[in-house]
């Protein structure tokens, strides 16, 4: 595998692509390509209850009408393929086979209800897992899950001694987080066999080379759980970026909800693709050259403004 700069692009299409998400695809795009390094799309489809029918053509669309290409993708292939997380689950298994063989996770018989009521979290805050099954015999746990007709979760056992995790940040500031604290041991396996986002990013990002990930700054807390999981397998973890947010005209964060945010929204009602990528590139501090490769040249990750970006309506 080369050894050029490699990012990517990893929605879950689970709605219409919003004009947030567009910004950090084309963030993350820049970035790579101002670098001359490859720009890789992967879709996180792993959890089926989340995925919307059609929604994975419609995203490439829209990312393909905004002028946006990439070198490796589920549609383009590439060495490092499969480029959907549907087709990569034996992956992520043999992942958790790892840490298992290495004492590094555990079986859980919590349900959701049992961490919420146990860690009295108020409502809309995530409860921190209290490490209720941490200390029991494997055996044991697994086997009172089957009575109750569920299964076990894993979850990756954090060091209460480690000291915390600082995450260097090439658009925020400086984020760190005591993950054992703040976080308790976390899953990486849900009772369903389906892999946690925290599992499935780490052994994509590994399997594909990925030497820098740009995001959205809704992800920047979940990246000290990532960073444990590669000291855990061995690897170093790539560089990090965490684009802010765009937020509607009422100050609230735009999400897939935000149906008249959609690109094919935008473009139904006449948006023209010159406009909008004008005006992400702008909101980017970038400059239009025409092409977005072209665009690429100057930038840098580093120089965009952290603080949140407010749409600004097409005229």
């Amino acid at each position: 595998m080369s050894f050029a700069p490699r990012g990517r692009f990893a929605p879950t299409p689970s709605g219409a692509l919003h004009v947030g998400s567009a910004r950090t695809a084309l963030a993350s795009a820049l970035s790579v390509w101002s670098a001359g390094g490859r720009w890789i799309l992967r879709v996180e489809d792993l959890d089926a209850v989340r995925v919307a029918p059609g929604a994975t053509a419609a995203m490439l669309a829209d990312l393909r009408w905004l002028g946006l290409d990439w070198d490796e993708g589920p549609d383009v292939g590439g060495p490092v393929g499969p480029y959907a997380q549907r087709d990569r689950a034996a992956r992520y298994q043999s992942a958790l086979d790892s840490l298992r063989a290495h004492g590094q996770v555990y079986p859980c018989a919590c349900s959701r209800r049992d961490i919420e009521l146990a860690a009295q979290a108020p409502h809309g805050v995530e409860p921190i897992y209290l490490n209720t099954c941490r200390d029991h015999d494997p055996a044991v746990v697994i086997a009172h899950a089957r009575s109750l007709g569920r299964g076990v979760s894993w979850r990756f056992r954090t060091d209460p001694a480690r000291p915390p995790v600082v995450i260097f940040d090439r658009v925020s500031a400086a984020f760190t987080q005591c993950v054992s604290d703040e976080v308790g041991d976390f899953v990486v396996m849900r009772a369903d066999s389906v892999a946690s986002y925290q599992l499935a990013v780490v052994v994509d990002d590994l399997a594909m080379g990925i030497t820098e990930v740009v995001r959205g700054y809704d992800l920047l807390a979940s990246t000290p759980r990532q960073v444990l999981l590669y000291a855990a397998i061995g690897a170093s973890a790539p560089t990090w970026a965490h684009v802010p947010l765009v937020l509607g005209d009422d100050g609230a964060r735009l999400a897939k909800r935000s149906g008249s945010m959609g690109i094919a929204a935008l473009r139904e009602r006449g948006v023209s693709a010159e406009w909008l990528r004008g005006w992400l590139l702008e909101s980017l501090g970038a400059r239009d050259r025409g092409s977005l490769r072209a665009s690429a040249v100057d930038f840098d990750i580093m120089s965009v403004d952290p603080a949140p970006v407010v749409w600004r309506a097409p005229p």
